[in-house]
């Protein structure tokens, strides 16, 4: 987060390459506060679900993450209650349920912290689109970077510095390597970069839709790379989740392309109707224009049938 706040930084305050945003004291304490600190409880849960749990497990279980978005969108106005789409969502709880019931290696608290990491992050995508799309700003990936991640930034350094730090600091053997973090921190802007643009042109919905062929990705790696034990169970349970995700893409999709077509079929209504309008009002200037003729050719022939003094 220090590293995105400087990039950012750097980009708007000393280089100028993009512009800055009026935001209010008011808009910022509203709006971008509670986006930063919501990112800063997804990463510290995250990153702390993997001491209890493994990669390709923790994967599975962000499969839930549609349902979460779509049931807070809703929750929060900015998505339409379904029934259709309540059933489909419960079909991926069902499919996580499943693989959860077939880890090996499950631990409690691990899935505790791994939901509660699911809800921030779901809570938080929903905030920044509602941030980008309902709030009247016009906000780039850059300057959203610039705003919320030095709050965000503030949210992780305080209880890292009271929690982790001392620890770090009665370590003699401990160093950073800076090359690590310099290049995860490089990936972690690029990531921010590219999910902020994504959400802005699209819905926090769809990149989590998009998310799951990563996770799949991810299962295999961890499969394969780091030997996590990955069951029957757990492939058939996020089959079904993965399923259930792939048909809520396909309504989406559907429900997009009609509304298209609707305002599509508007725009060529109102055409119609304007030119239909344009050729009555010619119409009516053309009987007026008659109208006027006949009178005036009216009155000159009455002119002429007086007599002449």
């Amino acid at each position: 987060m220090a590293f995105c706040s400087t990039l950012a930084f750097l980009i708007v305050r000393v280089f100028k390459w993009v512009d800055s945003i009026g935001m209010s004291r008011e808009a910022y304490t509203t709006s971008v506060v509670p986006i930063g600190a919501l990112y800063a409880l997804s990463l510290w849960f995250s990153n702390s679900a993997y001491i209890y749990l493994s990669v390709s497990f923790i994967q599975m279980l962000k499969a839930l993450m549609p349902v979460a978005v779509y049931s807070i969108g809703v929750a929060m106005g900015k998505e339409g209650f379904s029934w259709e789409v309540m059933l489909n969502m419960t079909t991926v709880s069902v499919g996580v349920a499943i693989a959860a019931t077939g880890e090996l290696t499950l631990v409690v608290i691990g899935l505790v912290v791994q939901l509660c990491a699911i809800a921030c992050e779901a809570t938080r995508l929903v905030l920044v689109e509602f941030l980008l799309t309902k709030k009247g700003y016009s906000m780039n990936p850059i300057t959203t970077l610039y705003y919320v991640a030095p709050c965000s930034f503030v949210f992780v350094f305080v209880p890292w510095f009271f929690i982790e730090f001392p620890k770090l600091w009665h370590m003699p053997s401990w160093s950073p390597d800076y090359f690590i973090f310099t290049t995860n921190a490089a990936v972690a802007f690029a990531l921010n970069l590219a999910v902020f643009l994504l959400i802005g042109k699209t819905s926090a919905l769809t990149m989590n839709i998009a998310g799951v062929v990563k996770d799949w990705m991810l299962i295999y790696f961890s499969w394969t790379q780091f030997h996590d034990p990955v069951t029957r169970v757990n492939i058939f349970g996020y089959g079904i989740a993965f399923l259930g995700v792939c048909y809520y893409n396909r309504l989406k999709f559907k429900k997009m392309k009609e509304k298209e077509e609707a305002n599509s079929k508007s725009e060529t209504t109102g055409s119609t109707a304007d030119e239909e309008r344009g050729l009555l009002l010619g119409s009516g200037s053309s009987a007026k224009e008659e109208e006027m003729i006949a009178n005036h050719q009216a009155n000159s022939a009455e002119e002429a049938a007086r007599p002449q003094k």
